[in-house]
């Protein structure tokens, strides 16, 4: 296909079977100019099983084939988390446009590192999870900046389910809820509000030992989480994560102002709209997403932006940002004190003008009848 991003998939698992891979098939149905080039997995039957099914043109064991490759454009690295930051790095210096999986690295040293490459790298690297580009978070984004629930002073976010039971890498060093899950919520919350200060934590191993793939495992890093952060002029919010919930039903994010109150519908991952009360209403309104939006979204944003030459909203310091407050939780959950947050970034802005939509206002009691 001429003129095509040509992308290499590392990491061949359920995240890439079971979303990414489909998703760059809807969208060469919908004419986006992508070719499938590299299947690359350290084992081979998941490679050619990703061949087979997405039509790709070859595969590999060995990720650096990939990123030697001219043929590739855009790497997809999707792989363990534990690999994300070494493979998402070698891929910046090969000059590849770069999609990593979240957390981008494990290792805040590691992914200082990734961002300053990516500022001068011949490729865009854009870091999950997508959230921000959701139309759920963006109208709540409108909502908030433009003070209609006034002054927010407190926050709620909430993700967890029992945990994997395949992948023993969940369950190791550098696995976890927190980066697994939480990451949702810290990015909603931070791109909402704002760079955090200070982050502490509780968290522990409550179920140490799982079975994992048929076999019993030791769990070796913590499964539960409860994470405040400090957004400065006394503006909190809670972080409740863990591999220990059985089933909820909690917004995924709520706001509280000094005027009002939002709280999105479904989750940041999978939302479905959001409920606003104001206390000049008086009543909930209740505002469902117009449109379907997926969490592997970010790849339509990356493949616009390098068609279009554009930088993508979804910045690398973010990402940075939201990996030092969930290293420095851990880091408060084990020794008890509150850690300062150094890092900072530019938070996305979105136009503030309510738009014109035919969003369905499914409770107001102030209709008429």
């Amino acid at each position: 296909m001429e003129n095509a991003v040509k992308i290499g998939v590392i990491g061949c698992g359920s995240v890439a079977m079971g979303a990414y891979l489909p998703l760059v098939q809807r969208l060469q149905l919908q004419r986006y100019p992508l070719e499938l080039v590299y299947a690359c997995d350290l084992d081979a039957s998941k490679a050619a099983a990703a061949q087979e099914k997405f039509d790709i043109k070859r595969t590999t064991t060995d990720f650096e084939e990939v990123l030697a490759s001219d043929e590739v454009d855009l790497v997809l690295v999707l792989t363990a988390m534990q690999a994300h930051g070494r493979v998402a790095r070698a891929a910046l210096e090969a000059g590849k446009h770069v999609l990593v999986e979240k957390p981008m690295s494990m290792d805040l040293e590691e992914a200082a590192e990734i961002v300053r490459i990516s500022e001068t790298s011949k490729g865009f690297l854009l870091c999950a999870p997508h959230v921000i580009l959701s139309e759920t978070f963006q109208e709540m984004w409108r909502r908030v900046h433009a003070g209609d629930i006034g002054q927010v002073h407190l926050a709620r976010a909430f993700y967890g389910w029992a945990g994997p039971f395949w992948g023993r890498w969940y369950y190791l060093p550098g696995g976890g809820p927190l980066f697994d899950l939480g990451v949702y919520n810290v990015t909603s919350l931070t791109g909402l509000l704002g760079p955090a200060r200070r982050v502490m934590a509780m968290s522990g191993i409550a179920i140490p030992r799982r079975e994992v793939d048929g076999e019993l495992i030791d769990v070796q890093t913590e499964d539960n989480f409860q994470i405040l952060i400090d957004f400065g002029e006394a503006t909190f919010a809670v972080v409740t994560t863990g591999f220990t919930i059985q089933r909820y039903r909690v917004p995924g994010i709520e706001l509280y102002g000094t005027e009002g109150t939002i709280q999105m519908i479904g989750e940041d991952w999978n939302p479905q709209g959001y409920e606003l009360w104001r206390n000049a209403d008086g009543c909930w309104r209740v505002y469902e997403q117009r449109s379907l939006w997926h969490w592997t979204d970010g790849l339509r944003h990356l493949v616009e932006c390098i068609l279009e030459n554009r930088t993508p909203i979804i910045r690398p310091q973010h990402a940075y940002h939201v990996l030092e407050i969930m290293v420095k939780a851990m880091e408060s959950g084990r020794d008890g004190t509150a850690k300062e947050i150094e890092s900072s970034f530019e938070p996305p802005r979105f136009d503030l003008e309510h738009e014109t939509v035919a969003a369905h206002l499914r409770h107001d009691p102030t209709r008429e009848e």
